[in-house]
């Protein structure tokens, strides 16, 4: 009868881990699975430029040679362990200076800071325009890259292919959660005009999809931090090092007094 009733206890709290466990893992938890209506977007977020960003730009047009002095030349790269003059040419990118500035050929310093990349598109086709028949010109932002890290499968720095990146893109793209991650606690840190922003997302509730810090920025930071089973395990590791050492040094004190004991006994 103790068997039975020592057997039934443990089921009752196997069952009762796996439920708990469900809960701490599982996204969105709040979707009703019968609507198909998720939590509307508030926001519709477009990147804006800022210092350190790396921009390339192209200018195009009807008349290649008219557009040309707009252009810089492609650099050459020689990629690691090349001996040969063989090189990859790279497109030439334009930093933005601590002022939010650039220097363009023929139209000189521009103040880029702040602009979004259509804004600055419109701004350059007006300026060029002076010089060049409907010229086109392309803008991209080369170095868009956030970084992932804590309680993921990949950690490290994510490079954005475009300009639009979430916040379930990049733990996407960084492997998704591990099991010990925190899934309710999801911390961003923004470098906003030097001032540090934070934001904590939940991912088991919806709200995270209609936040305004959803659509990353360039150079954001998301963390990932260990939820309770693994600081329980942290902790039990590192006292059960400290008790194991303990326990050690104890037996090796004992085992030499037993030694002198045994020596003087012999006497």
């Amino acid at each position: 009868m103790k068997i039975k009733t020592i057997i039934s206890i443990l089921s009752f709290l196997l069952l009762t881990s796996c439920k708990t466990t469900d809960n701490t893992i599982t996204y969105f938890q709040d979707l009703d699975n019968q609507a198909a209506v998720l939590a509307e977007e508030t926001v519709n977020y477009t990147p804006r430029i800022v210092p350190d960003d790396q921009l390339s730009i192209t200018v195009s047009g009807t008349d290649p040679n008219a557009v040309a002095i707009f252009n810089m030349p492609l650099s050459s790269y020689l990629a690691p362990g090349e001996t040969h003059v063989t090189s990859t040419p790279v497109l030439h990118t334009y930093l933005v200076n601590s002022r939010g500035e650039i220097d363009f050929p023929v139209l000189g310093k521009l103040h880029v800071a702040d602009m979004t990349r259509s804004e600055l598109t419109d701004l350059m086709t007006e300026k060029i325009s002076a010089y060049v028949k409907s010229p086109i010109v392309t803008i991209q932002i080369r170095n868009f890259k956030v970084s992932v890290l804590g309680e993921v499968n990949k950690p490290g720095t994510v490079n954005v292919p475009n300009e639009r990146l979430s916040v379930l893109d990049a733990l996407g793209m960084a492997g998704d959660l591990t099991i010990y991650g925190n899934r309710t606690n999801v911390l961003l840190i923004r470098d906003n005009n030097g001032k540090k922003e934070y934001h904590r997302f939940d991912l088991t509730s919806t709200e995270t999809l209609a936040s305004p810090y959803y659509y990353l920025q360039q150079n954001d930071v998301l963390y990932v931090e260990p939820n309770k089973a693994r600081k329980g395990n942290a902790r039990y590791s590192q006292n059960g090092q400290f008790n194991v050492s303990l326990a050690s040094t104890i037996i090796s004190a004992l085992s030499v007094l037993a030694s002198l004991g045994i020596a003087l006994l012999v006497k």
